[in-house]
């Protein structure tokens, strides 16, 4: 019943997203160096939630501990925003940029950071004639 979990979805991916988390940090740290890969158990999010088949691919870009695209139909998007705010590690990483989670239909999760790009940065200085 909805009213018990006053309107919010129960965190049913949360212990497979903590399970993952140690993965998932080693990964966000490594990605600076590129776009990283792990392969996920499919099994166990299909157990988690058997009613929801087909529905596990998402795509999660977060930035300071909050989501900067809209998730809001993805429990499991906001399941792993949820793991990633109780870890400092997480946070501290986030701080510094963006980085986009994306789960395929193969329950391969990739992980990225993003380039900042700064708007109306001038590209190079202009040295002024003497």
């Amino acid at each position: 019943m909805d009213k018990f979990f006053n309107g919010l979805t129960p965190k049913i991916y949360t212990p497979l997203w903590n399970k993952y988390r140690p993965a998932i940090l080693q990964l966000m740290v490594s990605s600076a160096e590129g776009p990283q890969e792990y392969k996920l158990f499919g099994h166990e999010f299909l157990s988690a939630n058997p009613k929801e088949r087909g529905t596990f691919t998402f795509t999660l870009q977060a930035h300071r501990g909050k989501a900067t695209n809209n998730i809001k139909k993805s429990v499991i998007a906001q399941d792993l925003l949820s793991v990633l705010e109780t870890s400092k590690k997480a946070l501290e990483l986030m701080d510094s940029g963006t980085y986009e989670f994306r789960l395929d239909k193969k329950f391969i999760l990739h992980i990225e950071k993003l380039e900042v790009k700064t708007i109306g940065a001038p590209e190079e200085k202009v040295e002024s004639e003497q």
